[in-house]
């Protein structure tokens, strides 16, 4: 059992070389919708998948990061619940906090990943080694990114990323292990521990 993936061939290299994914949040963790209540708080729906594929990710390696335009509690809530230490918000600025970020985990923008979905988003996705979008981005970001998944942000995007990620770097059998039957017999003897 492999996870879909919809990376063309030529991009399975570069894929292998990302240690740090950094997403955008609305558009691509959300739907992109924003929603208010009368009083003006904002809601904001995240997909479970998405969030089990980063804690899968992190568990792997992977250091994963928001940069968001936006400042939001409840962005703040998801990625202390998800274990997200790098959290940038209020920053149009992608590539500029992309660059930060990179520079304080000691690696290149090379080793990186980054998924956006808008204009805001298109100098880091130009940049990174593997520059990510979703089809419900417009078409000129789509025209720019590496990499256009097959799920819309908000519905599971983030999941495909993750996994096709954890395939490429060899971590995808170890990921079923852990949810299977053998896996409870490795942990009985002693040799499944992560």
């Amino acid at each position: 059992m492999t996870p879909d993936s919809t990376l063309a061939p030529e991009l399975v290299e570069r894929a292998r070389q990302i240690r740090l994914l950094a997403l955008d949040v609305d558009g691509i963790l959300t739907d992109g919708r924003l929603y208010f209540q009368a009083d003006g708080l904002e809601i904001k729906a995240f997909h479970t998948q998405d969030g089990h594929g980063i804690k899968l990710l992190r568990q792997a390696g992977i250091e994963v990061a928001l940069i968001t335009g936006r400042e939001s509690p409840m962005v703040t809530q998801r990625a202390a619940a998800l274990g997200i230490e790098h959290v940038f918000q209020h920053r149009d600025d992608k590539l500029t906090a992309l660059r930060e970020l990179t520079r304080q985990l000691g690696l290149t923008l090379a080793q990186a990943a980054y998924c956006g979905d808008d204009l805001q988003d298109l100098a880091a996705i130009q940049a990174a080694g593997l520059g990510i979008t979703v089809p419900n981005a417009p078409s000129y970001m789509r025209g720019e990114a590496d990499w256009v998944t097959a799920r819309s942000g908000g519905h599971g995007a983030v999941r495909e990323i993750c996994d096709t990620l954890m395939d490429t770097q060899g971590h995808w059998a170890a990921v079923i292990e852990r949810y299977t039957d053998g896996a409870s017999d490795l942990d009985t003897a002693g040799r499944g521990q992560r």
